[in-house]
């Protein structure tokens, strides 16, 4: 027996508890309703992976690209305030209706397949991409990338950002392990790129392997630069005088590098000028990557929940201007690693408010006070531990105690940041 909602609303609340586990990795039944949807491109299909860095390298691509005048579809996960977020065609979120249709679709086609909110919800956010005849695919893998729902589709190019420890349940507990599962998505004779500066050996091995035309960072594409512009040397192409991206922090112009090294590889499919490249790299947004609010006292957003993501975080907080105190709006899952979240960033944090989250895999405010205590972050004179139910109550608190010239991070996790999007806007 089939569903049949006409909301989005009521749509992704059924999805929550239609299929018995929250994560179940694997692409046979993704792929059998895929296929029932008679899904597939006639584009490049460009597939980015990493444990960190992956949503910026998309938002590059989709900006590039468009200011080449290409039309584009970007799939990312998970969202930050609303799931249209998710699906972007030429750079505006999908609609509600169009959601519901394509939503429609996939339960008229599944039968009796079982599908995770994830592998249901990837499915109809492609089919409205592959229903609006685009000149361009990119889609972020979700998790891994072997297993993972996005793998079902062929990568004309493979983007793996970064590897590090994360989702150690599923994909493993050492980078040798994660490597191995996020170079699933290369595919023979077709590019895949690492900007890891130091890639896994399993990663490549396995695109030896297979066959596939691995570039390395370091060794097939690169970056130089001073203060007020960079230059991108790949295998036979140079850009010259770029424009620094507008996503801030240590990271991006590895990320950036990436992109562009998927760019030329596809530059007799979709050309690019240099212009459009310097425009695309300027227009660039994405919410919650290091992302400093205007006004005081300073407001760092960051989804950073992992100890890589971490340390780009206190590299970064390092390198800003002086601010008095530092608070920190934290709250995280409990399968992530605390103890390596808190030991990158212990340093720069003067008054941490810890939060609940509204999910039931959140880790509760006993559990990171706990963890605090563990990390030798005590409360004294010039330090303190506030717990609070919500990111909002945790921020507004911050708010109320930090002076003009100290900063509050939000950081641990998308509905960290989310809440404390929220409740910014409330006071617009």
């Amino acid at each position: 027996m089939t569903t049949s909602l006409t909301t989005l609303a009521d749509w992704l609340t059924h999805l929550e508890h239609a299929h018995p586990v929250a994560i179940e990795l694997g692409l046979k039944r993704v792929a059998t309703v895929k296929s029932a949807m008679g899904i597939q491109f006639d584009c490049p299909v460009i597939i980015v992976g990493g444990t960190n860095g992956k949503g910026s390298t998309c938002a590059m691509l989709e900006s590039i690209l468009m200011q080449g005048g290409y039309r584009t579809g970007l799939y990312t996960s998970p969202h930050l305030i609303h799931f249209n977020e998710r699906a972007r065609i030429n750079g505006i979120s999908v609609s509600d209706n169009d959601l519901v249709q394509a939503f429609n679709a996939v339960e008229s086609a599944r039968n009796t397949t079982s599908l995770s909110y994830f592998e249901f919800t990837m499915l109809g956010c492609v089919k409205l991409f592959a229903d609006a005849k685009l000149d361009v695919v990119i889609l972020e893998v979700g998790l891994g990338g072997r297993l993972d729902a996005v793998n079902i589709f062929d990568a004309d190019v493979a983007i793996v950002t970064s590897v590090d420890i994360d989702h150690v349940a599923y994909l493993g507990s050492t980078r040798e392990a994660i490597g191995a599962e996020k170079a699933g998505i290369f595919r023979t004779e077709r590019t895949a790129i690492c900007s890891d500066p130091s890639p896994p050996q399993s990663l490549i091995d396995h695109a030896l392997e297979i066959g596939a035309d691995l570039w390395l960072f370091g060794r097939d594409f690169n970056y130089s630069g001073d203060k007020q512009q960079w230059n991108f040397a790949g295998r036979q192409q140079r850009r010259h005088s770029l424009a620094y991206p507008s996503l801030r922090g240590a990271n991006q112009l590895l990320n950036a590098s990436a992109a562009l090294a998927a760019l030329e590889a596809l530059r007799d499919r979709l050309p690019l000028g240099a212009q459009e490249i310097r425009s695309g790299l300027v227009m660039v947004d994405l919410p919650g990557r290091f992302q400093v609010l205007p006004g005081r006292p300073t407001v760092v957003l960051d989804v950073a929940h992992n100890p890589h993501a971490a340390a780009t975080l206190q590299q970064n907080l390092g390198n800003m201007g002086f601010h008095a105190y530092t608070y920190a709006v934290f709250g995280c899952m409990q399968d992530k690693d605390i103890a390596g979240v808190i030991a990158q960033l212990k340093g720069q944090i003067d008054h941490w408010c810890i939060t609940d989250l509204p999910l039931p895999r959140a880790a509760g405010t006993s559990e990171l006070r706990a963890s605090l205590a563990k990390a030798g972050v005590v409360a004294d004179a010039e330090h303190t531990i506030e717990s609070f139910t919500s990111p909002e109550d945790a921020y507004r608190y911050a708010l109320s105690n930090a002076g003009e010239n100290d900063r509050i991070v939000v950081l641990g996790s998308f509905l960290t940041v989310a809440g404390v999007m929220e409740e910014r806007a409330k006071k617009k």
